[in-house]
């Protein structure tokens, strides 16, 4: 991945797609398969908006079964499935446990119902996945005695026991999208990170490219292309209507989807779904309420999801230490044997998605539904430009396919879609993880602790070797930063490798340095001092990339957040 703006200015593309979240990625990688020229431009870093704050699970559609929307059921499903296969490394089966109290809606007969029916529907969910490990297990029952010795916390009163399914989860988003990208590079997609659209290029009616601009230095720069795909997210709506003046037919609602990051897990690999205050008024037949999720992962636990319908621009939110204080206080009223407080509150996710369309004040609100694909040409007369405005990560490589078939419809391309449910993706060509795992401990030229090759392997998958190889470079580089699983090898790596050009693109989205808390002061002090060799930073630009990456992390619950009274500069190579 090398950032060439002069090869962007110097092609005319097919395709030009604008946003490098997972949903750009998925359609630059589909587009360069079925033979196109494409290139990729991203106003921050790549997967640096809502795809990097997912909650990293792969829903494979059970909730759709109370909507009685089979078609959502069923591409879920197909979708949760793809990812399985192609980023074995990056995408696991994760248990999960729903409580059932009484009868009726919240009973055990209703909710197996629904499972056994889910479980009907998705009968080809195991396809071409050949590990029996990254298989989606049927839900079944679990008795009361069961239930509580999992949960303890369980209100025990009117307990008739659990109904446990089978989801998807990632080990890392960011990872992931990078993955993709790096594929799509290599089949031979132009990037770049830190370039933003400022303007579309037109003749008569017709988009034939962006203008845009480098956010590190300034420059402005033509980039044409015969289509230009909008996939900037919750920006798509903005850029339409200040550059051109577009609306759409139905201006788009979004909701902040938000979560947090505790430092404490069960003792066991299961989720656990509780109840929480609000329902869904969209589902044909719904329990008393949504649910929460307290989810493992790693060493933590994630807790969430919120919807909040934002109504200010994309660049205007956040989470407040009073909506955290409002979520543990849901959170510990539903599961009171958490005894969360704002101090255990590590880090928190959030990002925008399209949402249902809700009334003002509404507390039971209607989630979005699907991916929005605009033809600009039939809606607005303006050819040469699509809209897609994804609804949720797990979707990005089949939508993505929706969109690519419309640029190949408007270009008069005739290839068969690619087989990206099926293809496996930079890192994953891997048939059995752990035997790929107990082989690779066992092969390893420089043997690292056990937590730390898992979480390279995890990370790089197959390509690992590509990291390690920095380790042959320099020795010091095998050396872990501070008391992370991230080896010095991996800040090179992203830089020379991965188009990382910021302290944040490596801190939290190229490595899992800060995916989970805070990493300390050493390590971020460590990771940017090699980076400012790499880089030639100055000793200025070093300390403001650290106060960077420091605003991101809350300043309750952290005892060890950097004191920029000492002096931190680079060390000479």
């Amino acid at each position: 991945m090398k950032r060439s703006l002069s090869a962007l200015m110097d092609t005319e593309y097919d395709l030009v797609i604008v946003g490098g979240g997972i949903f750009g990625i998925c359609a630059a990688w589909d587009a360069v398969l079925r033979g196109l020229s494409v290139a990729l431009v991203e106003r921050g870093d790549f997967c640096g908006g809502t795809s990097a704050n997912s909650y990293k699970m792969v829903h494979g559609g059970i909730r759709y079964i109370q909507h009685a929307d089979i078609v959502r059921v069923r591409e879920s499903c197909r979708e949760r499935s793809a990812l399985l296969r192609v980023a074995p490394h990056l995408v696991q089966p994760l248990s999960i446990v729903i409580p059932t109290y009484g009868h009726g809606k919240n009973g055990k007969a209703l909710l197996a119902a629904g499972f056994w029916t889910y479980d009907l529907f998705t009968l080809d969910r195991n396809r071409l996945i050949h590990d029996p490990a990254r298989r989606i297990s049927r839900g079944r029952l679990l008795g009361r005695s069961e239930a509580l010795d999992l949960f303890p916390g369980l209100e025990p009163k009117g307990l008739t026991g659990a109904v446990l399914f089978c989801d998807g989860q990632m080990y890392n988003p960011t990872r992931l999208a990078i993955s993709f990208l790096r594929s799509a590079v290599a089949a031979g997609v132009q990037v770049a990170n830190y370039v933003e659209a400022i303007d579309f290029l037109c003749s008569k009616a017709r988009v034939v490219g962006i203008e845009a601009r480098d956010r590190i230095t300034g420059e402005q720069l033509p980039i044409r292309g015969k289509v230009v795909l909008n996939a900037a997210g919750p920006w798509a709506e903005s850029l339409l209507e200040k550059r051109l003046g577009l609306r759409l037919e139905r201006k788009g609602v979004y909701s902040r989807d938000a979560c947090f990051v505790v430092p404490r897990r069960f003792d066991h690999h299961y989720a656990l779904a509780i109840q929480g205050r609000t329902r869904d008024p969209d589902a044909v037949l719904s329990r008393a309420a949504r649910h929460l999720f307290v989810v493992p992962w790693r060493d933590y636990s994630l807790i969430g999801v919120w919807h909040i319908v934002h109504d200010e621009g994309p660049d205007n939110f956040t989470v407040t230490e009073r909506d955290l204080q409002a979520f543990i206080e849901e959170i510990n009223w539903a599961y009171p044997d958490l005894e969360l407080g704002l101090d255990d509150v590590l880090m928190w996710n959030a990002g925008l998605v399209p949402f249902g369309e809700n009334e003002p004040g509404s507390t039971n609100l209607s989630y979005g539904k699907r991916s929005i694909i605009i033809d600009h040409g039939q809606q607005h007369q303006i050819e040469g430009l699509i809209t897609l405005i994804g609804i949720r990560y797990t979707m990005a490589r089949g939508d993505a396919a929706k969109a690519i078939d419309l640029v190949a419809k408007k270009l008069g391309h005739q290839a068969p879609r690619p087989a990206t449910d099926r293809i496996p993706i930079h890192g994953g060509q891997i048939e059995h993880f752990e035997e790929f795992v107990r082989k690779t401990r066992e092969q390893n030229p420089f043997p690292l602790p056990g937590p730390i090759t898992l979480a390279l392997l995890h990370n790089y998958g197959s390509e690992y070797k590509r990291v390690l190889r920095y380790g042959e470079e320099n020795p010091s580089w095998r050396e872990v930063i501070g008391n992370s699983t991230v080896i010095q090898a991996e800040v090179i790596h992203a830089v020379r490798e991965e188009m990382a050009l910021k302290l944040a693109d490596v801190v939290f989205r190229r490595t899992d340095l800060a995916t989970g808390q805070h990493p300390g002061q050493q390590a971020l002090k460590t990771c940017a001092q090699l980076m400012a060799m790499e880089l030639n930073w100055t000793t200025e630009r070093l300390q403001e990339e650290v106060k960077a990456v420091e605003r991101v992390f809350p300043l309750f619950g952290r005892a060890n957040h950097f004191d920029f009274s000492r002096e931190m500069s680079v060390i000479p190579q």
